[in-house]
């Protein structure tokens, strides 16, 4: 205690002197001239950046509309332009969207204080009217941001719109413009043409000798990388589509799907080959600098000249298979075959080195005289093709025989083509060179492209046919390896067929697209909308969302599916737990797993659930009526799953049907009799009514076996015999122990009845038939008889011996009843009495 005290007091003095040291500084502190502190630094509140982005989002869409008016005539800026401006609408609308969870919490916490009071009500708490008042002025300013929000995201649309109006109008003015042609032109052609060519030459001869003097290695890397991509994917190609990219000389009759698999597949990996040779050559010469700002796009040009080439050249061997008639595709002679096969390539090449030559013009600065010039040439020589074609004999001969001298074009086609040529010759002379020189590009090139994707498409449906598959390499190799079935392979070769499909259409049309004045910016664009915003009315739907939540709902639901089988096969296996309940626990997880998969993937794909509230109305009054007893039943397997009457492998007893419960589902149970049939009780059935269930806690039940001795035998004995019969058998419980009751003294027979009890009642009518068999055995060993039901006979007749005398003495000879034989109604009535085997009274 004397500790203690001193220990308190020593406290005390300490916090008294420290407490006079505070008071102390804080007294010379107050003396001292205080200088003002300085402020924190405010915070932003989520409102005040969404504000400070919206001023800078106004100064970017003024900068874009300066940008859009200096580039009118420039449309590779229009396109960067267009996709910056769409970069800017989606960040305004989402400062929108990041508000409103916001505003809708205001909404609501104004909606809770309900509204100011009026005159002549009590009045309310100040702190609520603060509330209120701080609220209101909050969601005031909350509408002013997305006001702006949304008058920006209008006036950035409104800026696409222009954009999109102004590349029309410069593309029109391009094809539509009209250039004066004179031998004056022509003249200025010539010259600026071997002006251009000497330059062009010096030029090139001065890289050359740069790159081989110090730029030796590099170029011979990139050739050497460039090599091994297209080898690789060259080779990775024929491991995996061999079979489909040459064809075999020893097959006389190729099948269609043949035919155009060969066509389809050779034309586009061979040709995605080489554009990756290319590609990657252009892209490691210019990454290992020996290409030089002059002479990069010259050599970008003729790879891309070379493409085209090969790809028209590859487009014709597949369709038209000049020296292969049975490969052939279209009905032409040989002759004819070859014929447009050359003009094709004709035409490929004079487009080719069209674009070339302008791009070395441009290159060189060469004047526009030049490129029209050039484009003028370009449209005459494949406007004189096109009318020489279609006065050739392509078809093939009535015949059939591929050697043999054509038929000329169907009058249709003759004309159109005729109509085409005789048209580019005149647009070219009349000035509109551009016009001409576009429509010749796009009658080869994209004529090319779409001839390819349409022999796809004819590949795809082809394959998908019923039972067409199964005859391609590529189904024996799936039979082979995977050792399908015929209906597997068939479905596999309608996906192979959807597969094919998807691949001609995502490869051609955004060539078709580029080839039409698209650039890669508006391919981009239009994928980026199409994956992450289709609107449908008041609905936005996103396709990348949608694929999102697909796979996330696949994932969780393969994911429940494997924690099913762990839980079942590991830990509910090794903890022997019982059958059915295995089978609840398993369809619980499923069932559990299931919604859980299905919240995630409406959550993932984005979907706003609150549009679909009408249709829920709907649905539910669908419930309340039709639908009534799916939901009842619904409803009843849940139960059913969770109270547990009875469980898979019980045998049970509802109404008229008597079985083994098979499986329970959410709507219905399977319950399986013993005659095999499998007979479908809907769930609410079993709840609703009465259900019999013999092993609903254990499968332990009692069997019989009536007995019948003949009166003579003992019935100690027979009862002693029966209990050592019974004692034999294991599957017999000894608890409750056998015992055998002497039911009744029969008409013919003492009856008895042997009872046991089972641990498994499956296993009764082995143990009943074996004791039956034993009890005979012991019977006949023992001379106990087993009595044979009973007959007695009575047998009932008039007696008239007299009258049948007196009847022989009668002077008229008539007959009297007695003296004739008995007739059906007056023979014998016999009456049979007995009993069956089981004691009930048979007569």
């Amino acid at each position: 205690m004397r500790l203690r005290s001193i220990l308190l007091r020593t406290i005390l003095l300490v916090t008294l002197a420290l407490a006079g040291a505070h008071f102390e500084s804080a007294a010379a502190f107050a003396q001292e001239p205080q200088t003002p502190a300085a402020a924190p630094a405010p915070v932003d509140t989520p409102f005040d950046q969404a504000a400070k982005e919206i001023e800078k989002a106004k100064t970017q869409l003024a900068a874009f509309q300066d940008s859009v008016k200096q580039n009118a005539d420039n449309d590779d800026a229009l396109v960067g332009l267009a996709t910056k401006a769409d970069e800017l609408s989606r960040a305004v609308i989402t400062i929108s969207v990041n508000l409103r969870p916001r505003l809708d919490q205001i909404k609501n916490r104004l909606a809770e204080i309900g509204e100011a009071p009026k005159d002549g009500q009590p009045p309310e708490a100040q702190i609520v009217t603060d509330e209120r008042n701080a609220l209101a002025a909050e969601r005031a300013q909350i509408n002013a941001v997305t006001g702006d929000a949304e008058n920006l995201s209008i006036a950035v649309t409104k800026l696409l719109n222009e954009i999109i109006q102004m590349r029309r109008q410069l593309f029109a003015d391009t094809l539509f413009k009209r250039t004066e042609i004179s031998v004056s032109v022509l003249d200025d052609a010539a010259s600026a043409f071997v002006r251009e060519t000497g330059e062009f030459a010096q030029a090139l001869s001065s890289w050359a000798v740069f790159v081989w003097k110090f730029k030796r290695f590099p170029m011979f890397a990139a050739i050497f990388l460039s090599l091994a991509s297209a080898l690789i994917l060259l080779s990775g190609s024929y491991r995996l589509f061999g079979s489909y990219l040459r064809r075999d000389e020893a097959v006389e009759n190729p099948s269609y799907i043949g035919r155009l698999s060969i066509a389809f597949w050779s034309t586009l990996i061979r040709t995605l080959a080489l554009s990756v040779l290319l590609v990657t050559s252009f892209f490691f010469l210019n990454s290992f600098n020996v290409l030089r700002p002059d002479i990069a796009p010259v050599i970008g040009a003729l790879f891309g000249a070379i493409g085209l080439v090969y790809f028209v050249g590859r487009f014709v061997n597949a369709i038209f298979a000049p020296n292969e008639p049975h490969w052939r595709l279209v009905r032409l002679s040989n002759l004819g075959a070859r014929s447009i096969g050359y003009c094709l390539l004709a035409m490929a090449v004079v487009n080719a080195l069209d674009y070339l030559f302008g791009t070395i013009g441009e290159a060189m600065g060469s004047p526009l005289v030049l490129t029209v010039v050039r484009s003028l040439i370009a449209a005459l020589i494949i406007g004189m093709i096109l009318i020489v074609a279609s006065f050739g004999k392509p078809m093939l001969a009535k015949n059939g025989d591929p050697d043999a001298p054509g038929r000329h074009w169907p009058r249709g086609m003759a004309i159109i083509l005729r109509v085409v040529g005789a048209g580019l010759i005149v647009s070219a002379l009349t000035g509109y060179v551009g016009l001409a020189r576009f429509v010749a590009t796009q009658l080869i090139i994209t004529g090319a492209v779409v001839a390819t994707m349409y022999v796809g498409l004819l590949s795809g449906k082809a394959i998908s046919r019923q039972e067409s598959f199964g005859d391609t390499f590529f189904a024996r190799f799936l039979t082979r390896r995977f050792n399908l079935g015929p209906v597997a392979i068939d479905q596999a070769g309608l996906l192979v067929g959807l597969a094919i499909y998807a691949v001609a259409l995502l490869v051609g049309i955004p060539l078709i697209l580029l080839l039409w004045g698209f650039h890669v910016q508006d391919l981009q664009l239009i994928a980026y909308r199409l994956f992450t915003e289709v609107r449908l009315g008041g609905i936005s739907i996103s396709l990348l969302g949608i694929c999102t939540g697909i796979l996330l709902f696949a994932g969780v639901y393969l994911l429940t599916r494997w924690l099913q089988r762990w839980l079942d096969g590991n830990v509910m296996a090794r903890s022997h737990v019982d059958l059915g309940v295995r089978n609840s626990v398993k369809t619980g997880i499923g069932y559990l797993g299931v919604g859980i998969a299905a919240i995630i993937g409406v959550s993932a794909a984005g979907i706003d659930l609150s549009s679909f509230a009408l249709v829920a109305s709907a649905l539910s009054v669908g419930i309340g009526f039709g639908l009534q007893n799916i939901v009842s039943n619904f409803v009843s397997g849940l139960i059913l799953l969770v109270e547990r009457p009875f469980k898979v492998g019980d045998h049970v007893v509802s109404g008229t049907a008597e079985g083994i419960v098979k499986r329970i589902s959410v709507r219905a149970t399977e319950i399986e009799t013993f005659r095999k049939q499998a007979i479908i009780v809907p769930n609410s059935e079993l709840i609703n009514g009465l259900v019999g269930n013999w092993t609903h806690r254990n499968k332990i039940g009692r069997s019989e076996i009536p007995v019948s001795v003949a009166y003579n035998a003992d019935p100690q004995q027979v009862m002693d015999i029966l209990l050592e019969l019974t004692a034999k058998i294991p599957l017999v419980m000894r608890n409750p122990e056998p015992h055998v009751e002497f039911l009744r003294f029969g008409p013919y027979s003492l009856d008895f009845e042997l009872r046991f009890f089972l641990a498994d009642m499956g296993d009764g009518m082995t143990v009943r038939n074996n004791l039956r068999i034993e009890i005979l055995k012991r019977f006949k060993a023992e001379g106990i008889e087993i009595p044979l039901p009973q007959t007695d006979l009575t047998i009932h007749r008039d007696a008239r011996p007299a009258l049948a005398d007196a009847g022989r003495d009668r002077p008229d000879g008539q007959e009297i009843p007695g003296d004739r034989p008995m007739e059906e109604e007056e023979r014998p009535v016999r009456q049979l009495r007995g009993r069956t085997a089981d004691g009930s009274l048979k007569s």
